[in-house]
């Protein structure tokens, strides 16, 4: 990658709109686990670092489940070339001992991705993962995640929006 198409991205496009997350956030987080019925709510904390000179950004965030803590790790970027945002995912609930990774574009005032995850345990098919991730503005922005059957039945999974903390 041509270090000037970076430079650019970061001074006007996509690498610049992630730049735009790095800070600390505080949010409220809830869970579906069916269709339409909320599970959990609860209070969740970011921190957002640029990672690379500003080719990708780290959040590393605390919530917890049930009154149970976990913990989590995202990291974004977006790749010139394919012109896609690009993700790896852990966590200490969710994957479990997995990495999810994801790609997909620029939605709205924000971009989506999308990955898969399974365990055989339960079934050779693979079972997707969308994110969305949405600007409101300076200091609020929220993600949302649907899961999406293998029959390709979507259903909302997580969503916090974050405020950004002063």
């Amino acid at each position: 990658m041509a270090t000037d198409k970076l430079e650019e991205s970061l001074q006007k496009g996509h690498h610049r709109q992630l730049q735009q997350l790095l800070g600390n956030w505080k949010g409220n987080t809830k869970t579906w686990f069916e269709k339409d019925v909320l599970a959990d709510e609860s209070t969740s904390q970011a921190r957002i670092t640029s990672v690379f000179g500003g080719r990708f950004i780290s959040m590393d965030y605390q919530s917890s489940l049930g009154g149970k803590p976990f913990e989590g790790k995202l990291i974004i970027g977006f790749d010139i070339p394919y012109q896609k945002f690009t993700s790896s995912w852990i966590d200490s609930f969710h994957m479990g001992s997995q990495i999810m990774l994801s790609s997909g574009d620029a939605k709205g005032n924000g971009f989506a991705l999308s990955g898969h995850y399974g365990n055989p345990e339960y079934g050779e098919a693979l079972w997707g993962w969308r994110t969305e991730i949405q600007y409101i503005s300076d200091k609020e922005f929220s993600i949302t995640a649907f899961n999406i059957s293998p029959d390709g039945e979507e259903a909302k999974a997580t969503e916090t929006i974050y405020q950004k903390l002063e």
